[in-house]
């Protein structure tokens, strides 16, 4: 009865929130040496919240991220999104999930060169079976949200830094999803252009109730989240709320 009600207790917080991982465990060889990327970590994230994940190069950060989103595998432990696992299910199915729930954005952008803004925005309708006329007036309406719908015929080398991160956000968002990962959003940009990317997460955040994961080096950046999870050498070894990320109520 004890474990059944542990179990029921389990399932409802993972229902809570939108990330859950318990023991992640990750290693990879490199050079003849096997690194330990990832060593039992524990992470919870709420529906809506803003999380920023912050450690020295080589701490695992990236390796998390792309554990918690399914891009890689892992040797041991749980991660759930939205209560469901992401390891125990097949490949399709994991691309489905990310697919479908999921928004992902990158320091260098990762914009298909000879396509157009508003065709790299509506890729991941298309790939996930979207009608070609569905799929280009959600692109159009993300690229409205983010601010750059003049850019929409444009190609990426023909747009700054700032402007392509900002479709990069739109192509984030163009499936609505419940989550989205972010790996070094700002690394590539100035200062000031760094600052409008990160108020359009926040703003997207706060207006959307959409959860975000940033991964990120830049203290300003990550003290515009709800909280700090600090890394070190494939653990968490601190996990604090900021004072400028509060969320209402």
């Amino acid at each position: 009865m004890i474990e059944e009600a542990n179990e029921a207790a389990r399932r409802s917080e993972a229902r809570t929130a939108m990330v859950k991982a318990r023991g992640v465990e990750k290693t990879f060889a490199a050079g003849g040496v096997l690194v330990h990327a990832l060593r039992g970590v524990d992470l919870s994230v709420s529906r809506g919240e803003m999380v920023a994940v912050m450690g020295p190069s080589g701490c695992g950060k990236t390796t998390l991220l792309n554990c918690l989103s399914g891009l890689d595998e892992f040797d041991r432990g749980e991660v759930l999104i939205g209560g469901e696992s992401v390891s125990g299910i097949s490949d399709r199915r994991r691309t489905r999930l990310r697919a479908e729930r999921m928004g992902f954005v990158f320091q260098t952008y990762n914009l298909i060169p000879v396509l157009s803004t508003v065709e790299n925005v509506e890729l991941p309708l298309l790939v996930a079976g979207a009608r070609p006329r569905v799929a280009r007036r959600r692109a159009e309406s993300a690229l409205e949200t983010v601010g750059v719908p003049e850019q929409a015929g444009k190609r990426p080398n023909e747009m700054s830094g700032g402007q392509q991160q900002r479709v990069a956000v739109a192509r984030s968002l163009v499936n609505d999803p419940d989550i989205v990962w972010a790996d070094e959003p700002t690394g590539a940009l100035d200062s000031e252009t760094s600052k409008e990317i990160v108020d359009l997460l926040v703003e997207l955040n706060r207006e959307r109730d959409q959860t975000f994961v940033l991964v990120t080096h830049d203290a300003s950046v990550a003290a515009r989240a709800h909280r700090i999870v600090r890394m070190r050498d494939g653990r968490i070894v601190g996990d604090e709320p900021t004072k400028g990320g509060k969320r209402d109520g």
